[in-house]
């Protein structure tokens, strides 16, 4: 089980809390006050000490005199849910206010901005040239557009997921060695949903494809699809992130590759004329050997990355969203059904399920190794109190998966395959792109010979299982 250090530390600042004042209110250690001669007699000098003795707090008077006589009280001691508790709301608290240090303090632009204003693009390209990141910050009409759509109203709501998300995505590129802009990415990748799946079959904040996701170490099966697990998934995008600048030694290329894979860049590479082992251009200069959409890949890493930036001088604000900032994990070693944990201990089932997106079947199949449960701080005491109490519930939630052999077979087991019902005007080439294969592929997978012998309302296989 992993216990955070900070927890100790706000522990003991809450002991030094309790205990100082006590030490205040004890006649014997209280530093020694030299007698006034002055004796109060008259009714209006006794009103005059007593009005010494509030606490003036705007319109609201709290009288203090019967604190000042009570006798000593023992150090009041917190329990271990109460720091959990201090905990989550310091964490709450210090994350929003780290980023609005950073809008305030080194962005520092809240001055609005009219898109339809001659200055407008000379204003874009200070503010972007401003940021100074490893990244450079190209400008033309589509890093504009890019500019304007993340920062519309549209996109508050997702982008308010930035404080609950980024302070792990920061810390994982710092630790990586890598900028700490790339975590705009996961907004063109998924909208910051660990949940989001595209037609082809990429999933997750970063959305790995199964094959490239399992290439990176992440587990991928019908109980785990680790894709969808925020900080292991964050693990992954950052070896793939660095094998590319590795690869290429310019970032915009290394972006472009996340989308489209370096096979793509290399070709873009070779029909602009440059070498692959040498080429020292960036993605700008074989922007037109690039496919489609990783065209506009880049200018919206770069639109994203202004947004969040500047988004105040656009009249956005970033709500609070609605998933804690503050959470922990405990390591489960036995399976366990997240229902057992929600029907135990105050926490929602939709919240678990929300924290712990990767496990598909709400199950925890830990059988033959250790898989974290990440749970809101100010829950995990809780948690750890009534542990008995939730894997009481087995019998009731596990069932079918009492016998770890099942659980494994479960594991083992391929997910079903995908299928495509074919509609007018659609032929097997189209398909193909839509799922992320290739005609070959669609062609073995349901015995066709005939590319072009498709049928209206004819099923096709479009995944390997």
């Amino acid at each position: 089980m992993k216990i955070s250090i900070l927890r100790y530390l706000l522990a003991l600042v809450c002991a030094v809390i309790v205990v100082v004042p006590s030490y205040a209110l004890d006649n014997d250690k209280r530093p020694k006050k030299r007698r006034q001669h002055k004796e109060y007699t008259s009714p209006e000098e006794i009103e005059a000490k007593e009005d010494s003795l509030r606490m003036i707090r705007g319109e609201e008077v709290v009288e203090i005199t019967e604190l000042a006589t009570e006798p000593s009280a023992e150090p009041r001691q917190n329990t271990p849910q109460q720091i959990d508790s201090l905990l989550a709301m310091w964490r709450t608290t210090t994350t929003k206010a780290s980023y609005e240090r950073y809008f305030d303090e080194f962005v520092n632009v809240t001055e609005p901005i009219d898109p339809k204003a001659d200055s407008a693009d000379s204003l874009y390209i200070a503010r972007l040239n401003a940021l100074m990141s490893p990244v450079p910050m190209h400008y033309n009409h589509e890093v504009r557009a890019a500019i304007e759509r993340f920062s519309s109203a549209g996109y508050a709501e997702k982008m308010s997921y930035a404080y609950h998300y980024f302070p792990m995505i920061e810390e994982e590129l710092i630790n990586a060695g890598l900028p700490v802009e790339l975590r705009a990415m996961v907004i063109i990748e998924s909208g910051l949903n660990p949940l989001a799946t595209s037609r082809a079959g990429a999933k997750g904040l970063w959305q790995f494809m199964p094959r490239t996701g399992k290439e990176y170490g992440l587990e991928i099966n019908s109980m785990v699809d680790e894709r969808c697990n925020p900080l292991l998934a964050t693990r992954a995008a950052c070896k793939y992130l660095k094998n590319m600048y590795d690869m290429y030694g310019d970032w915009t290329l290394a972006i472009a590759s996340y989308n489209c894979g370096p096979g793509n860049v290399n070709k873009a590479i070779t029909r602009s004329g440059g070498n692959r082992e040498s080429y020292k251009g960036d993605f700008w200069d074989i922007y037109y050997n690039l496919p489609r959409e990783t065209r506009s890949y880049v200018p919206l890493f770069m639109g994203a990355t202004y947004a969040f930036a500047y988004h105040e001088a656009h009249g956005i604000r970033y709500d609070t969203p609605p998933v804690p900032l503050a959470v922990d994990t405990v390591m489960i070693n036995r399976p366990l059904h997240l229902e057992q944990v929600s029907s135990t201990i105050d926490v929602d089932l939709e919240l678990l399920k929300m924290l712990n997106p990767q496990y598909t079947l709400q199950i925890i199949p830990a059988t033959t190794k250790s898989y974290a449960l990440t749970l809101p701080t100010e829950r995990l005491t809780d948690f750890i109190a009534n542990e008995d109490a939730i894997h009481a519930k087995d019998s009731l939630y596990l069932k079918e998966y009492l016998v770890p052999e099942n659980i494994e077979k479960k594991k083992s087991t391929p997910p079903p395959a995908k299928y495509h019902t074919v509609k007018k005007g659609e032929t097997l080439g189209a398909i193909a792109r839509r799922y992320g294969k290739t005609v070959k592929q669609l062609m073995n997978w349901n015995g066709i010979r005939n590319a072009n012998t498709l049928r209206i309302g004819q099923r096709i296989r479009v995944s390997a299982n």
